[in-house]
């Protein structure tokens, strides 16, 4: 981890430490499972001495925000998007209206996003998300499906780091990582869909350039269209499916039935 810590200013206290670790974490910058640098370095990035970092480490700890594994060091805790408890989440999965609601509340808010984003994001930001992006047109090209669904995971997530909204920040981390917790599995048929995955590299290329040059309504407009296209190839996806289960059970039953008849 490179130097993410400030010098601290004034008295040097334990809390002065807390607060900025605490900032790190809600800005983003420290994510769940990130290890902290070895108490020395740390020390000596905030200009503290060890016993205060440490009563500093031990606050953050008692708090829920780090946990420290045996012989692993100290690590941020996994506290980041979890809007969701485990029992919402579960009737989420057996409930097929909550996809429908959840793309509904995604359109918004991703709409909300790329427009803070286009307004916002740093050089930086668009360093990050220039590098996402053609990891992402690099899976594509390969027709790794897996990878290109865990990039456009990652790219949303970039985007909401360059809207710099702490609360948008968090409540768009609790929606992805119901993708990456397998709450809608189906999403993934999507990318099998004929022509689907070019379209969604298209939209997400127009979300980058919206971004990139600072085009507000352009942003809010690709992100939200993107959403839109989800809601119906996902739609479509389902259909599709169901179609070749029943046209699956056709066969076999009408297959059976001709067996049997030539039997008797």
């Amino acid at each position: 981890m490179n130097d993410i810590f400030s010098r601290i200013e004034h008295s040097r206290t334990a809390d002065e430490v807390v607060q900025q670790i605490e900032s790190l974490i809600l800005e983003g910058v420290l994510r769940a499972g990130d290890r902290l640098p070895g108490e020395r370095e740390m020390a000596k990035q905030f200009e503290v001495s060890r016993p205060i970092l440490r009563e500093a480490l031990k606050v953050l700890e008692g708090r829920g925000l780090m946990v420290t594994r045996h012989g692993g060091g100290t690590h941020v805790a996994d506290v980041i998007g979890q809007v969701f408890s485990k029992p919402v989440m579960e009737l989420i999965v057996h409930h097929r209206k909550a996809a429908a609601d959840y793309l509904e509340y995604r359109r918004e808010i991703e709409g909300l996003a790329a427009e803070y984003a286009a307004r916002r994001a740093t050089p930086e930001d668009l360093a990050l998300l220039d590098g996402i992006m053609a990891r992402m047109e690099a899976a594509h090209a390969r027709a790794d499906f897996a990878e290109e669904a865990e990039i456009d995971v990652e790219f949303h997530h970039a985007v909401g780091e360059c809207a710099h909204n702490i609360i948008l920040l968090h409540t768009l981390r609790s929606c992805y990582r119901l993708l990456s917790d397998g709450v809608f599995q189906n999403r993934l048929v999507v990318f099998a869909l004929p022509a689907a995955r070019e379209a969604l590299l298209e939209q997400h290329k127009a979300i980058h350039r919206a971004v990139a040059s600072g085009d507000t309504e352009g942003a809010r407009k690709a992100a939200m269209a993107h959403i839109t296209y989800l809601e119906r190839a996902m739609t479509e996806a389902e259909r599709s499916g169901d179609w070749q289960r029943i046209s699956r059970l056709r066969l076999r039953q009408r297959t059976d039935i001709s067996d049997t008849g030539r039997k008797l």
